[in-house]
């Protein structure tokens, strides 16, 4: 079992930044990938961005050149800068451990970008 929880979510304007934080407990770190997901009302959950155990990250078109997906091994936390905010990227955001044939999910982090 892992324990995602994520944090940094928030309202911000557009053309604005925002870094979120998923702390993860319950396995190794190190050992599995993790991605970031978005599900906006009324839409389906998208994968934006993920990261392998090795660190080598690969986004979606939509979010390339403005998302940053990064992890901390020492703090077992990933993290998902967030600039040039429209206010499409409003959704509520998922952090996911990839582990083997299981997905683990934490709880979401609303992002909302309104002005």
């Amino acid at each position: 079992q892992v324990q995602l929880v994520e944090s940094g979510g928030g309202l911000v304007q557009p053309g604005g930044s925002l870094r979120l934080s998923c702390a993860a407990s319950g396995r190794i770190f190190s050992m599995y990938a993790m991605g970031w997901y978005r599900q906006a009302p009324g839409k389906q959950r998208e994968l934006v961005a993920v990261i392998t155990n090795g660190g080598s990250a690969n986004y979606a078109d939509s979010v390339k050149g403005r998302l940053t997906i990064s992890r901390d091994y020492a703090k077992d936390t990933v993290y998902l800068q967030l600039n040039s905010l429209k206010p499409e990227d409003t959704a509520i955001y998922y952090c996911c451990a990839k582990i083997g044939l299981y997905d683990y999910w934490g709880q979401g982090t609303q992002v909302t970008v309104s002005s």
